[in-house]
């Protein structure tokens, strides 16, 4: 047996050399290979940690290079912000837009006809996300496409276009200056102040289909939506009775059906049921825990949406997600604007139920919810209104005396149902005399049409002196309105104040007290299924 040492015994570290057994020598060298592992560990570790954060940075950068965005707003319509409640919480309003645009090939193969290549977009769905400002509650609401309203003057942001205001349905606001026109054309609708708009066309819906799995939509008869002898068109959707799960192409069918639903008001409540099953979906899917299924639905989001500039980033997008996400189902209420046959085409069109739709307005301006859930899971008692009217919007001082000040009435009480009361701009005009404003008159041009009263002033230098106007007349502040469309502080008398010479006072809507025709959907139903009208069955 050879004592010969080995090479690698040769050397003891102190540049001794010898044959025999050093002391705690086997420890050492352990201890020195332990030590040069844990620093090879850690520079591994290291480089796989910088370049993950390297591919997540470049990733991130990537999501947010795709994302389109554009004006919030194109129009003259300037709602104002429901005060915050007493936690400095206010709420969150965002416009969903879905544009029937067919101008690229993707959008084309998905459906309707070439004859529409090269046309402006139309809005063929609107909803509006109202999130409550203590983000317990929310509510999705609808306008029906085909709703004739007044739509503001809007200026294409692209172009420089100045669109001159209109009477027009509702879905051609898309084109009169984008999505922006949209959202102005609500704000001056509602009287509700909207945070943010989204717009998703044909094939950002499939894609987004796609991302999610799919979605459970339910039928009670077998449904066909196809060309009949009295109706063209139709989507393509056919389904046996029951649940099915519905993604990509099918997915879109769904949401563009309405002959076999039998009108477009119930293919709006289809679109609720569609939207409460997906969050639903989502709610049971561990999506931000599994990293493919995140990149996915991040791609394919960024790809279908376009979104107005001020949320025009990855991580604004997220935190929108995360407040949306928190809302329990049973909070969520789908409803659809409460409306009646337009006199003008009663058989194409509708207009707003003045009545009951503004009951719906005044319940999102004062952040009250369309349930009565609150209570019941102890989280909140359901009294938003209390919670979120606030201190009153703050009042600014008048830049001179009432009797100095200058204030046109205009008669606007003609509405899509009624003729204009007569007299009514002399008879306001008369009561703001009467209280001291030895200027005000009543403009005698033709009758015009406003389903709110509003009081508008150009320039910031006149609001104050708009506001003690509303003020005298007992109109509240959130109908203090900047406007272009005005030289001065003008009084526009509107549907909704056909008698007397004060404002009539409004009686503050409760939790869960949704006005008729709204066509309420809850987001907890799961029972809900839709009925086929009868030449869509098979």
């Amino acid at each position: 047996m050879s004592l010969t040492p080995r090479a690698s015994d040769a050397a003891d570290g102190s540049g001794r050399h010898g044959g025999g057994p050093r002391k705690g020598g086997v420890k050492t060298d352990r201890r020195r290979r332990r030590r040069r592992a844990l620093r090879w560990s850690a520079i591994v570790l290291t480089v796989v940690i910088l370049g993950t954060a390297g591919a997540g940075y470049l990733y991130y950068q990537h999501l947010n290079g795709n994302i389109r965005k554009g004006a919030r707003s194109s129009g003259d319509a300037n709602a104002q912000k429901t005060a915050p409640n007493a936690a400095g919480q206010t709420p969150l309003n965002i416009l969903l837009i879905g544009s029937d645009s067919r101008n690229s090939a993707e959008n084309l193969k998905l459906g309707g006809s070439k004859d529409s290549v090269g046309s402006p977009p139309l809005a063929d769905v609107q909803m509006l996300i109202h999130l409550s400002a203590d983000r317990k509650s929310a509510a999705m609401v609808s306008i029906p496409r085909d709703t004739r309203v007044d739509i503001p003057q809007c200026t294409d942001p692209d172009t420089g276009k100045v669109y001159p205001a209109t009477n027009d349905i509702i879905n051609t606001t898309l084109a009169r200056g984008g999505a922006g026109c949209t959202l102005s054309t609500w704000e001056k609708l509602t009287g509700v102040y909207i945070d943010h708009w989204m717009t998703i066309d044909f094939s950002g819906v499939v894609r987004m289909a796609d991302a999610i799995g799919g979605v459970d939509v339910c039928v009670k008869q077998n449904v066909w939506d196809h060309p009949t002898p009295s109706q063209r068109g139709g989507s393509g959707l056919k389904l046996t009775a029951g649940t099915h799960k519905v993604q990509g192409e099918q997915a879109l069918q769904w949401l563009r059906t309405r002959h076999a639903w039998g009108s477009d008001l119930m293919r709006a409540r289809a679109q609720h049921m569609y939207l409460n099953s997906m969050m639903r979906t989502l709610r049971q899917q561990n999506v931000f825990t599994d990293a493919g299924r995140l990149m996915d639905l991040a791609d394919a989001a960024v790809k279908s949406l376009k979104v107005s500039e001020e949320i025009g980033t990855v991580k604004k997008l997220y935190d929108l997600g995360m407040e949306m996400k928190s809302v329990p189902s049973d909070r969520i209420t789908s409803v659809t604007m409460p409306n009646i046959e337009d006199p003008k085409d009663p058989d194409n069109h509708v207009v707003p139920d003045v009545a009951n739709a503004d009951k719906l307005w005044q319940m999102l301006r004062d952040d009250v919810s369309l349930d009565k859930n609150g209570a019941k899971n102890g989280k909140d008692d359901g009294k938003d209104a209390k919670q979120t009217s606030g201190k009153p919007a703050a009042t600014k001082t008048p830049s001179m005396t009432a009797a100095l000040l200058g204030v046109l009435v205009q008669n606007a009480t003609q509405s899509s149902t009624e003729a204009a009361a007569q007299g009514r701009a002399g008879a306001v005009s008369q009561a703001l005399v009467e209280q001291g404003y030895a200027r005000a008159a009543a403009d005698p041009s033709v009758a015009q049409s406003a389903d709110k009263t509003v009081v508008r002033y150009p320039s910031a230098d006149l609001e104050g002196d708009a506001q003690a106007v509303a003020k005298a007349l007992g109109i509240p502040m959130s109908s203090v309105q900047q406007s272009t469309g005005v030289s001065g502080v003008t009084v526009v008398v509107g549907a909704d104040w056909r008698t007397g010479a004060a404002y009539p006072k409004e009686s503050k809507p409760k939790a869960g007290d949704i006005p008729e025709g709204a066509d309420a959907v809850n987001g907890s139903d799961k029972s809900q299924c839709m009925d086929v009208y009868k030449p869509y069955q098979w």
